[in-house]
């Protein structure tokens, strides 16, 4: 069975979401932007989302997590809850 982990950050908007990602980008650590931004309680733990397999999380989530590249992060991501910066940490297929 595939599993992975990964972290993400949720904010409302997709021009925050991309502002955020721009920071990322430009070297600010993923964790620490989550930990000022992030409006899940995961973003105490710098987005943390630990260990789960397909199924687990949102479609939206397993399309990229199962899907996207590790160490790269992706999005904006839409879903119920907003907009999502994700970063698939560790993957088994």
């Amino acid at each position: 069975m595939a599993l992975a982990t990964a972290r993400h950050i949720l904010v409302s908007t997709e021009a925050q979401c991309n502002e955020l990602k721009a920071q990322i980008a430009a070297g600010t650590d993923f964790a620490d932007v989550a930990k000022q931004h992030s409006q899940c309680p995961s973003g105490a733990q710098g987005g943390d989302l630990g260990e789960f397999g397909p199924g687990m999380m949102v479609p939206e989530f397993d399309k990229v997590v199962f899907s996207a590249p590790i160490k790269e992060v992706q999005g904006p991501v839409q879903t119920q809850f907003g907009y999502h910066l994700l970063e698939v940490t560790s993957r088994i297929d």
